[in-house]
């Protein structure tokens, strides 16, 4: 009996997870603009100026990305870097982007999701989203659970943003609700 019903509580677990979730989404989609959605931009080839960059150390912190405990997003080196409070680079790592990127400025994680499925259809985990733009493309971190990064599908507007199964658990454990996203050019 005790089998059957931790497989239930498990089912159960994983529905509630899933819809808090879609509620979560559903919910941002519905932002009034006055609280100022962020716009979407298509990744550039060749990026606009950056913030300043140690060209002797091009995996360093940029200049420019803030203070304190935030997680930190350059869209022109796609790459992260996870900071601690005493803005010490706790971990960097580089992340295949999706076909959109987010504006560069500050947002808090506002959802996440042990496991679920990406908008290109892949199965992933440790989901950490944290933008929404418009009606339909949702930004956030997450890595394929069959470990894959390959470039996603150009034809297809993908806000989700790639990175290993271990850098995921990274993510995962460091980007918990509000922390700071800084997402800088």
């Amino acid at each position: 009996m005790a089998r059957s019903s931790s497989g239930i509580v498990a089912g159960l677990t994983a529905a509630a997870i899933m819809a808090v979730g879609f509620l979560a989404f559903q919910a941002s989609a519905h932002v009034p603009d006055s609280l100022g959605k962020p716009q979407v931009k298509k990744s550039p080839a060749h990026g606009p100026s950056r913030s300043p960059r140690d060209t002797k150390n091009p995996t360093a912190l940029p200049g420019g990305s803030g203070t304190g405990e935030r997680v930190v997003y350059s869209l022109g080196d796609n790459r992260v870097w996870l900071v601690g409070a005493d803005n010490k680079v706790q971990r960097t790592f580089g992340v295949t982007p999706g076909t959109v990127d987010p504006a560069p400025g500050t947002y808090p994680v506002n959802s996440r999701s042990a496991t679920g499925t990406g908008s290109d259809g892949t199965a992933v985990e440790h989901i950490v989203r944290f933008a929404v733009a418009g009606d339909s493309v949702v930004f956030g971190f997450s890595a394929a659970v069959d470990g894959t990064t390959a470039p996603p599908d150009a034809s297809k507007k993908l806000g989700g943003i790639r990175e290993s199964r271990a850098d995921g658990t990274a993510m995962w454990e460091f980007a918990t609700f509000n922390t700071k996203v800084v997402v800088i050019k």
